[in-house]
């Protein structure tokens, strides 16, 4: 497939495409969408910003018929991530008539049930909440013939994996299902094996982590010097907005006040929010109403906004992978964006595990700057402990040799549920024992 008006899809959907604009696919929607238009499961994997969405929404609205109940349903790790499929589902159906509905956890049951009540073909649900409308009876999925399983790394991070299995075991076999995410680690691949159909593999650059089209670099600086070159980038930033990452919900707020302080347009997403000033936050940002979104790293795959210029990691990620998807929130489609890092003296070791990882050239700050680096003798003897490799090519889970020592009340994981961040839902046993009696699945 070279261009979308090559599809053999219904007049309404390449309607709703060129209206968008789109005309020559992606790598990722020219090889998976004819796919999954022939019937095909699909196991897609491919950076964030790659147009994965209009891969399985297209074939999705495409398989579905108007007033023949909940027939998608597509399988989302955040409310943000819901909320943003959800609009570009609409986007490319603008013209088919077929409804499509969202329910997560934090917003209030009465406005999800309207919506369920208004018959609508698609549901797009994060995990916990999906299993609570499955009890209540509020949504039926004995007619879905199409299943997303949308960012399933992160799903598997979080913990979804037996709600997934949950949802799987209660849809109909004859169904299409493709499962799509950034890694692939081997309890995906075992889902895949257990509930896809002989699926078709579309790998598009999976060894790719340079951040293609983004100019990456870092500055080593002590911690209380982050706010005011913040600030320089800031207003530096010139091709659009900036989104500010945090490793907590407390940097988070300080790091938003003292912004505003300083007179920038500033908004913030963080664990604690409701979901009313989460979903405000984001409006606002969206609509370019401000220019700096201040955010913690469960907004990192929920966030698509194309006139982001700028990403500054404020704190060095724990992780690899979310530095990857955290600096993929600019260079959207195809442009060009820019990435710093700004790096205390106590995250310069897991900094130079990150650099390992990263397959382009980048601009070291401190050289062009001017800036010296005079890291204190006993912070240097720690730093040279901490090249141990603590962090793995994979998203949220740490190498398990390595003691975790924010333990107390955490998985193995090494990371804690972050409640208004992901559904809070019942006592999985409880939910599930009253819903599986109906199943044949002995383990249920």
């Amino acid at each position: 497939m070279n261009a979308f008006d090559e599809l053999k899809v219904k007049e309404t959907i390449l309607k709703g495409i060129q209206e968008l604009g789109f005309v020559t696919p992606f790598p990722i929607q020219a090889q998976s969408i004819p796919l999954l238009l022939e019937g095909n499961d699909v196991i897609g994997q491919a950076h964030t910003g790659t147009g994965k969405t209009a891969s399985f929404g297209i074939p999705l609205l495409e398989h579905i018929s108007n007033n023949g109940g909940i027939q998608g349903l597509i399988i989302a790790p955040t409310r943000e991530l819901a909320i943003q499929i959800t609009a570009e589902i609409k986007k490319v159906g603008k013209f088919t008539g077929i409804k499509v509905a969202t329910v997560y956890g934090g917003q209030g049951m009465g406005i999800q049930l309207d919506a369920l009540r208004n018959k609508p073909e698609i549901v797009v649900a994060t995990p916990g909440r999906l299993i609570d409308h499955l009890n209540r009876g509020t949504i039926k999925i004995d007619n879905v013939r199409y299943v997303v399983l949308d960012e399933a790394d992160v799903m598997l991070d979080m913990g979804f994996i037996d709600d997934i299995e949950f949802v799987l075991e209660r849809v109909p076999e004859n169904r299409i299902t493709s499962l799509w995410s950034a890694t692939m680690p081997s309890e995906i691949l075992r889902l895949s094996e257990k509930y896809l159909n002989e699926p078709k593999r579309v790998l598009i650059d999976t060894d790719d982590l340079s951040g293609e089209g983004i100019n990456q670099s870092f500055l080593v600086i002590k911690d209380r010097e982050k706010q005011k070159y913040l600030a320089n980038f800031i207003k530096e930033n010139k091709k659009g907005q900036t989104i500010v990452f945090c490793s907590t919900k407390i940097r988070t707020r300080n790091v938003s006040r003292d912004l505003q302080k300083a007179r920038f347009s500033v908004v913030a997403i963080e664990g604690d929010m409701s979901q009313s000033r989460r979903e405000h936050s984001m409006s606002k940002f969206r609509k370019s109403h401000a220019d700096v979104l201040v955010a913690t790293d469960v907004a990192a795959r929920g966030i698509d906004v194309p006139k982001v210029g700028l990403v500054v990691n404020y704190d060095v990620p724990n992780q690899d992978m979310v530095y990857f998807h955290r600096i993929g929130r600019t260079a959207r489609a195809g442009a060009k964006g820019n990435a710093i890092t700004l790096v205390s003296y106590s995250s310069v070791g897991d900094w130079n595990i990150i650099k390992k990882q990263i397959k382009t050239e980048m601009t070291d700050l401190n050289q062009k700057l001017g800036v010296e680096i005079n890291i204190p003798d006993p912070l240097k003897r720690q730093v040279g402990r901490r090249i141990a490799p603590q962090i793995r090519s994979g998203y949220g889970r740490r190498d398990r040799r390595v003691r975790n020592f924010s333990s107390g009340g955490r998985r193995s994981g090494g990371h804690k549920r972050d409640a208004p961040a992901r559904d809070q839902y019942k006592k999985k046993k409880f939910a599930r024992s009253s819903y599986s009696k109906s199943s044949s699945r002995k383990r249920w």
